[in-house]
């Protein structure tokens, strides 16, 4: 029996392909953020709170993921999951934004980018003394 090359390729780069989508922002919800989400712990924004994520949503999808990854009051960092991409994680904030009447679609490659700019953004600012 002969395997062709093409076919080859192909079972190759599917696994591969599959592990570069991650989970859906519905799933990291349940995975990571729902523990503190769900019940509003220390002021988390509840989804489905149209009232409460207004003004969040109001910020813009690129600033709002932003500030959520590089943490904000009692929110840590990655919301404490170190082991999530920032593509994973920004879908989880667009999963949410959507429950809560935004209309963000998950991140292409264009707004992961600028999501990662805010990111370097808040992260050079945080750095620098605070009287320089």
């Amino acid at each position: 029996m002969r395997i062709s090359a093409a076919f080859l390729l192909a079972a190759i780069a599917l696994p591969a392909a599959a592990q570069t989508v991650g989970r859906s922002g519905e799933a990291v919800y349940r995975e990571a953020c729902m523990a503190c989400h769900a019940s509003g712990l220390n002021k988390a924004p509840k989804p489905g709170d149209t009232k409460d994520w207004a003004p969040r949503i109001r910020e813009g999808q690129a600033g709002l993921t932003a500030v959520a990854w590089t943490g904000i009051r009692q929110m840590p960092a990655k919301g404490g999951r170190d082991d999530l991409s920032l593509e994973e994680f920004s879908r989880a904030v667009a999963w949410m934004a959507r429950q809560s009447g935004g209309n963000w679609q998950d991140p292409d490659a264009a707004l992961l980018s600028r999501i990662d700019a805010a990111v370097k953004k808040r992260e050079a600012r945080a750095k620098k003394p605070a009287n320089s």
